[in-house]
């Protein structure tokens, strides 16, 4: 039986006073000392709140820090609003390690007939995610017991735990036919002046209806803590029909087939690739050898190109290659890397892009999905289901039964936007993502371990392919933890007990990634 129950909200935590705390920092900067929220006025609150906050002064909102735990919310609402900008921070329940035993998930307002077919759809997904799960188990049981050296002499509570890690292999490739309806749940931080933005923007994006119903709800909870947050400033929500991406579906009607055509030119451009170098600077070498130089105060005479990108890139010579606290942001010498850019265009499934996007310092123009439908089936499969060939059979029955029943929906007049929900987490997203090479290292450092999730690898991958060909001084040094460390600090593997099995080092990138 399908369980579902409204989105719930809770404000966990919050400043005692976020309004006064907002005029006190304004206040601030006209006065030599820090200002307490105690000594504001009434006056201050009506004429300081709306002149800073209608002029565009908007950071003095940024200081209030609002705590929320959001349940029951669907993925595709994490995936198209919550975590489709930067300025945020969540911890969510992860699919890849928590095994879905009972069928939840979100239910958009329709009845009658459709209501059943969407509901059947769901219990149907979970069935197959129950049976994959059992098909793929033994199969990752295999393959770890190899990469861990399991021999008869291995002791049992170490097999237990290479069976409970074959489970979590099973369940992570398993989860791709769970539809992006499914609910998850998180600890959710903004600041104040993004709860506006949020608040003004609830009408956009892919779940208008999801993303009024959590975000009203996180603003009703402000206001209730403190009335002011809103009444004194703010803009109301923008209306879903005067947002520029409403005026696109009329100016450009979508037409039969539109979005299988769009897929297909998309991915002809790939030519077999998961992520393809779009666009860098051919000077990206010296740029980023004056930029070093420019640190140091120092001519290409002084320091020829060769050894300032060595400083700045070779891990035995700048350590902070090796923190794990990544600091290049706050490093003088690491921010050179900023004026080197590159642009992909790749493509992902929705559970893997919903990873992806957590790289929030490498932005991507990501798909309407209300806007590039196929008819008919797109999706990802996994290797390990690629290898099992009854696997294949039972994952590529539940595609074409997610899409028979999003084109059911349809036909019933139920809005694309609800009917999107029954689609698989392996359903095919398109875009264009781009980052600077100091995102990039940090991304392309923890995304080319063997432990990252499989699509994101292979595609940080083919993008590091990519880069050291068009620049080799800057390739040269960028590859997993263990590579980046080997040598020069223990342990190289940063992974603990979760460490792959494979001493990547020795031959990267060649070595070959198994699981």
């Amino acid at each position: 039986m399908l369980s579902t129950a409204p989105p719930s909200v809770t404000l966990r935590s919050a400043p005692q006073a976020p309004f006064d705390g907002a005029i006190a920092a304004a206040r601030t900067c006209y006065s030599p000392r820090v200002i307490g929220t105690a000594e504001v006025t009434d006056r201050q609150r009506d004429s300081i709140g709306a002149l800073t906050f209608d002029a565009g002064h908007h950071t003095v909102y940024q200081h209030a820090h609002f705590e929320f735990g959001l349940e029951n919310i669907s993925r595709q609402f994490v995936w198209s609003f919550l975590h489709s900008y930067p300025f945020y921070n969540s911890e969510q329940s992860s699919q890849r390690y928590v095994k879905l035993r009972e069928p939840r998930a979100f239910v958009p307002p329709i009845a009658g007939e459709a209501l059943d077919v969407y509901e059947q759809a769901i219990l149907r997904a979970w069935d197959r995610y129950a049976e994959l799960s059992a098909l793929l188990k033994d199969d990752a049981w295999a393959i770890l017991k190899e990469l861990r050296y399991v021999r008869p002499t291995t002791q049992p509570e170490r097999l237990k735990q290479i069976e409970r890690d074959a489970e979590k292999r099973a369940i992570e490739t398993a989860r791709y036919v769970i539809p992006i309806a499914a609910f998850t749940s998180m600890v959710h931080t903004v600041s104040g002046i993004v709860l506006h933005r949020l608040y003004r923007m609830m009408n956009s994006g892919d779940v208008p209806y999801e993303t009024c119903l959590v975000i009203g709800e996180m603003v009703r909870q402000v206001k209730e803590w403190d009335p002011l947050f809103f009444e004194k400033v703010g803009l109301g929500p923008i209306p879903g029909e005067s947002l520029p991406e409403a005026s696109l579906p009329r100016e450009f009607p979508r037409t039969q087939g539109a979005g299988d055509r769009y897929a297909s030119a998309f991915d002809a451009r790939l030519n077999g690739r998961w992520s393809r170098l779009r666009d860098c600077s051919p000077e990206a070498e010296a740029i980023l050898a004056d930029a070093v130089r420019s640190v140091f105060g120092l001519s290409d005479a002084e320091m020829p190109d060769d050894e300032a990108l060595d400083r700045v890139l070779n891990p035995a010579r700048n350590s902070y290659r090796l923190d794990v606290l990544n600091v290049g942001h706050h490093s003088p010498l690491m921010r050179s890397l900023h004026h080197v850019t590159y642009v992909f265009e790749k493509r992902l499934s929705h559970t893997a892009d919903s990873q992806d996007q957590r790289h929030r310092m490498v932005p991507a123009s990501r798909p309407l999905m209300t806007l590039t439908d196929t008819a008919v089936p797109d999706y990802i499969t996994p290797r390990l289901i690629a290898a099992n060939p009854r696997a294949q059979v039972v994952y590529d029955a539940s595609m074409r039964e997610a899409w028979d029943t999003k084109n059911r929906l349809l036909a019933l007049g139920v809005p694309l936007e609800y009917a999107l929900y029954v689609l698989p987490n392996a359903k095919t997203l398109r875009f264009i993502e781009s980052g600077s090479l100091l995102s990039l290292v940090h991304k392309w450092t923890l995304r080319t371990c063997f432990n990252a999730q499989e699509e994101i690898y292979l595609a940080s991958m083919d993008e590091l392919e990519q880069v050291r060909a068009a620049h080799p001084r800057i390739g040269r040094h960028i590859g997993p933890p263990c590579v980046i460390r080997n040598g020069l600090v223990s342990p190289r593997c940063t992974e603990g007990t979760h460490f792959c099995g494979v001493p990547v080092w020795r031959d990267f990138p060649a070595a070959v990634r198994r699981l």
